[in-house]
């Protein structure tokens, strides 16, 4: 089985993993509703997309006291 001949230092180890983080999407206004959403996807508020109704979305249910 193949071992290090050497320890590299922690800097080699970092330099290495310093692209691994993660990358946050980018996010833009939905036209119709003006929340955020996730470009070129369906408004998960509203369900549009492109100006059409794609979702039909249901009406918030009211408590009965």
């Amino acid at each position: 089985m193949a071992v290090p001949k050497r320890k590299y230092p922690k800097a080699r180890q970092g330099k290495r993993r310093s692209h691994d983080h993660l990358v946050l999407t980018g996010l833009v206004p939905c036209p119709q509703c003006h929340n955020m959403r996730r470009p070129h996807h369906v408004c998960p508020v509203c369900g549009t997309f492109r100006g059409r109704t794609v979702i039909e979305q249901k009406a918030p249910k009211k408590k009965e006291a």
